[in-house]
């Protein structure tokens, strides 16, 4: 081989089915690693060409031959650098999860993902074939083992490729972010790589897709465990790193380490890419936000605007006889701080016309939730008057701790296309909140430190129907995210009403969290992918057992 190789790694933010518009981008990053980084080799993503994950798209026969042509126009495309993508494949024998080497415009080498994932938000096999074989690829006098994103996971696919001589190994991914992801994922490749005493290079997707946020972060790794080279988070990035093959053992050298970002830096990185692709994605280009006067209102503005700009914002604060002077102030003044489109519509005169016209068929029945769900669907009206008129994609505000209990009104507050704030409990959201003002002080420090309300009858408080959010998330937390019995938590020191409160209203809202607009994905176990519960079930979990 030469004496050195330059590999880039290509961390590109496609979109899932544009597959024209993702062999643009490759070609434009090839160029770019050819031209400004004299790269004998790019590698891209898993599934780089149709995106990931692309679902039930891989069963219309039209979106495989959609692939199989755009291949051959990357193929044809790019010369002068060699490339590593991934992408479907239908044969007789199904449909592989396929990795490949393209040198001088021809297909040279292909691997199928040995390794399908079927758990959390995978579901791999519902869709491809397993590969079989290992591949082993000499490449300008070196032996790269090309293996496809949960093959490094787990033993079997990486170690065979070591076995058939493989002194480098290439790993390209489709891994999806939660909170610690990051650094779960790069003690995983450490560990392979020192056990296995072979570098790896490991490329990720970058950019957000439905509920699922994908993180880049690619890195490479010596054959000693040791990070050699990190690539940014939460960005579209071209780096490179180079190969070099001294007395019979491969060197890798990076070009850059840049820090893992802190626990809320990467969280909020992480809702802000989600809102904003999701948004941009779906060929919206302005949101519109209920402001409150709250936290999630305020938490959920502050994310949208570092996401789309403030120009791209409009919010409209929607008073009622319960809404608090502090509210409308508060509303105001983050507004204001934002740089945003601030609007006032009062939901008085539609609240009270509704109620006239019901009053015939409500006739002898007292005040209950009722009148308080009313206000709520007249705000959710408003919203969605709005959105229709304008364009904006309306943001819904609903943390995961209030979607968890169905703390939230169907067809009111719960209306709207995305929400930032879906999978992040109560208590981050007020992390989330004091960390976006150390940045700039846009959201009021009352907000932050005031006692939460829904502001639905006087004097309302949220601990008037639930338990204090500190008791409140490490419960749900145990129930939802770690699958704990109710027993298990009261031994644990929970009280065993609030417990049993809990879980009862987990199960039972259920119905709600399916008619709920998707959300950004940053824990373990979010709604929606990840925790599938049946609507109608006979089961009821029991404290004693």
């Amino acid at each position: 081989m030469s004496s050195e190789i330059n590999i880039g790694l290509a961390q590109i933010n496609v979109v899932v089915g544009g597959v024209e518009n993702n062999v643009d981008r490759i070609i434009e990053f090839a160029e770019r690693a050819r031209d400004q980084h004299d790269c004998d080799l790019l590698v891209c993503a898993e599934l780089v060409l149709t995106g990931y994950p692309p679902e039930d798209l891989l069963l219309r026969p039209g979106f495989n031959r959609r692939v199989e042509q755009q291949l051959q126009r990357l193929c044809d495309a790019v010369t002068g650098i060699d490339l590593i993508v991934g992408y479907p494949k239908k044969t007789a024998q199904g449909l592989f999860n396929m990795g490949a080497l393209i040198v001088d415009g021809v297909i040279t080498h292909e691997y199928a993902k040995m390794d399908l994932p079927n758990y959390s938000v995978f579901d791999e096999k519902r869709y491809f074939v397993a590969g079989d074989q290992p591949c082993v690829i000499d490449y300008k006098g070196l032996k790269l083992g090309l293996t496809v994103c949960e093959d490094i996971w787990h033993e079997g696919p990486v170690e065979r490729s070591v076995a058939d001589g493989a002194q480098v190994i290439i790993n390209i991914n489709g891994s999806p972010y939660h909170s610690q992801k990051i650094s779960e994922r790069n003690d995983v490749v450490c560990a392979k790589a020192k056990n296995l005493g072979v570098p790896v290079v490991y490329v990720n997707q970058v950019g957000g897709q439905d509920e699922l946020v994908f993180d880049g972060a690619s890195f490479a790794v010596d054959a000693t465990g040791k990070v050699v080279h990190q690539m940014i988070s939460f960005e579209e990035s071209l780096s490179v790193v180079t190969l070099a093959l001294v007395d019979d053992s491969v060197q890798i050298k990076g070009s850059e380490l840049v820090p893992e970002y802190a626990m809320l830096e990467s969280v909020y990185k992480a809702l802000v890419l989600g809102v904003g692709d999701y948004v941009r994605k779906n060929g919206f280009k302005k949101v519109v936000i209920g402001l409150s006067g709250g936290i999630d209102s305020a938490i959920t503005a502050t994310i949208a605007v570092d996401a789309l700009g403030a120009e791209n914002v409009d919010v409209i604060m929607m008073p009622f006889r319960y809404t608090s002077d502090i509210s409308k102030h508060d509303a105001h003044a983050e507004a204001k701080a934002l740089g945003i489109n601030y609007h006032v519509v009062s939901i008085e005169p539609m609240y009270d016309a509704f109620v006239k016209q019901l009053s015939p068929i409500f006739a002898g029945r007292a005040e209950d939730t009722t009148e308080e769900n009313i206000q709520a669907r007249c705000r959710g009206l408003s919203l969605m008057a709005f959105s229709n008129k304008t364009g904006a994609m309306v943001l819904t505000t609903g943390n995961k701790s209030e979607m968890s209990v169905g703390y939230a009104t169907l067809y009111g507050d719960m209306v709207g296309g995305y929400n930032a704030i879906k999978d992040v409990p109560k208590i981050l959201v007020y992390e989330l909140a004091k960390y976006r003002n150390t940045i700039s002080p846009v959201i009021p420090e009352r907000v932050i430190t005031r006692e939460p309300s829904a502001e639905l009858r006087p004097d309302q408080i949220d601990s008037d129907s639930l338990p204090p959010y500190e008791i409140l998330d490490p419960i749900l937390e145990l129930y939802i995210e770690q699958d704990c019995p109710p027993a298990e938590i009261v031994a644990k020191g929970f009280a065993r009403e609030y417990v049993e409160q809990v879980t009862r209203m987990v199960d039972r809202n259920e119905y709600k969290r399916r008619q709920a607009a998707p959300g950004v994905r940053i824990t373990k176990r979010a709604f929606g992918r990840d925790r599938r519960y049946p609507i109608t079930s006979g089961f009821k979990p029991n404290v004693d057992w």
